[in-house]
């Protein structure tokens, strides 16, 4: 028991209280020694003095924040408006940006591009890759173009050697691609780990901010989404963006997490294809079917991506169903909300037939729909399948659906019906008080979904299981 007590206080000082009548000695406090029987001579003695950090020397001298020179901090454009938009009008000197996507979904070769749209005569790039060999990367800058005199490229996964390309080339702009694959040789662990990518982090983010160099990190993610290695690098660096994008579709999104110079709140489109990747200043189109004619099944709405307003297609499909467990198949739509569309339906619309049938449901263009504001645009839709009967032409659906059935107001409810106005659609489904409405624009307000269905036509609207009970 006493070689317990003896190796548990290891390493750590406590104060002890000793008598100062017979010199008996205890762990903490008592009234009366019970030694020698005296009142009020137990005193503490030996506590472990306090350590405190002496003042030193400062660096600089404080002044008023009036008296600053903001215009260090100015933001120099990258040549890629849509990525400046993102950041809040180009890359400030000295900040470090994160940005951190699936495997395959582009990042090199966006990053690639702004390298060299970025180099110049008084702003030299370097690009340092752990990934790839150097004869890699400039093969895939022949093919997107990315050849410039003053982008510099090197192929480096030790963290001393990156720092001394820093000085032989005195960058104004550092592109690492990735902060996974650099290591530290003074640093136990391989590379990616915690304690590797927490050293290589601070030691490239020390080096901006004494150079006043803009530093581009590339971060992987894990299976789940998330920014790989510890959340200290997330707090640490200036600026993180997600970059999004499904494999199969050309469409890729860059949307800011975390952003001390700009906004949170705006989304970069980009589109991905054999040359390249170019930026989208006008996405909608990717997202709609033009016809001729209206198709059962399908309706438009208006989704904020950040504060760009993008048009977007909602598809449903319903077939009679060959297996006792109906199959409901998403792309693109969230399932817990087609599902709670379809309860809505059958119990506040009056629509069983979808209960027996299987029903997939998607979006055009790879866009993913997750706002509330959709609801309205995805009941329509599974509705008009139902009863095979398209909606009417140039119409878009904007509104969340309750529980109850009622159509809740959205933000920005003004610039979705802009966007729709300016890309030729003349009719809109819309919550009640919708503010101003764009000339030439015939909105109909809706309080329920029973409202929201009066717009398909009843001449061919087929007659639901519970109605032919009903007259019956």
């Amino acid at each position: 028991m006493a070689a317990r007590t003896k190796s548990g206080n290891t390493g750590k000082q406590r104060p002890s209280y000793r008598c100062t009548e017979c010199g008996w000695q205890t762990a903490k406090w008592l009234g009366r020694c019970p030694e020698c029987q005296a009142w009020g001579t137990v005193e503490e003695y030996g506590a472990p003095a306090v350590r405190t950090t002496a003042p030193g020397r400062v660096t600089s001298s404080a002044v008023p924040i009036g008296e600053v020179d903001g215009r260090q901090a100015t933001a120099r454009g990258t040549g890629v408006p849509e990525l400046d938009r993102v950041l809040g009008g180009g890359l400030v000197p000295g900040a470090v940006v994160l940005l951190a996507g699936e495997p395959g979904v582009g990042k090199s070769t966006l990053l690639l591009d702004v390298a060299a749209k970025a180099a110049s005569d008084e702003h030299r790039t370097l690009y340092v890759t752990g990934e790839e060999s150097a004869s890699q990367v400039r093969l895939r800058a022949d093919r997107i173009g990315a050849i410039d005199d003053h982008l510099f490229l090197a192929a480096e996964t030790d963290l001393a050697a990156v720092l001394g390309h820093l000085d032989a080339v005195k960058p104004s702009l550092l592109v690492l691609d990735s902060v996974q694959t650099v290591a530290s040789p003074e640093i136990d662990g391989a590379p990616g780990g915690m304690a590797q990518v927490r050293e290589v982090a601070g030691a490239l983010i020390r080096a901006s901010k004494e150079r006043g160099m803009s530093t581009l990190l590339v971060g992987h993610v894990t299976k789940d989404g998330a920014i790989a290695g510890p959340r200290l690098l997330e707090h640490l660096v200036d600026v993180v963006l997600q970059f999004e994008g499904d494999r199969h579709a050309r469409l890729r999104l860059v949307r800011g997490v975390k952003n001390r110079y700009g906004t949170t709140d705006e989304v970069g489109c980009f589109e991905l294809h054999d040359e390249g990747i170019t930026g989208l200043a006008d996405p909608s189109g990717l997202f709609l079917t033009r016809r001729a004619e209206p198709v059962p099944g399908t309706c438009l709405t208006v989704t904020l991506e950040g504060r760009r307003p993008l048009v977007a297609e909602v598809q449903a499909l319903t077939v009679d169903s060959q297996i006792p467990s109906p199959r409901r198949t998403t792309s693109g739509l969230e399932t817990s909300r087609v599902s709670m569309m379809l309860a809505v339906l059958e119990q506040r619309g009056r629509i069983t037939a979808l209960g027996k049938r299987d029903i997939y449901s998607a979006t055009v263009g790879g866009v993913k729909l997750t706002e509330p504001a959709a609801d309205l645009a995805v009941a329509l839709a599974l509705a008009s399948a139902a009863s095979d009967t398209p909606l009417p032409k140039n119409l878009v659906a904007i509104g969340e659906v309750g529980l109850a059935g009622e159509v809740r107001r959205v933000t920005g409810v003004q610039r979705r019906l802009a966007e729709a106005h300016r890309l030729g659609f003349t009719h809109a489904l819309v919550p009640a008080d919708p503010g101003k409405i764009p000339a030439g624009m015939k909105v109909i307000e809706v309080a329920d979904m029973g409202d929201a269905l009066r717009v398909l036509p009843r001449s061919r609207r087929r007659e639901a299981p519970r109605e032919e009970e009903d007259r019956r």
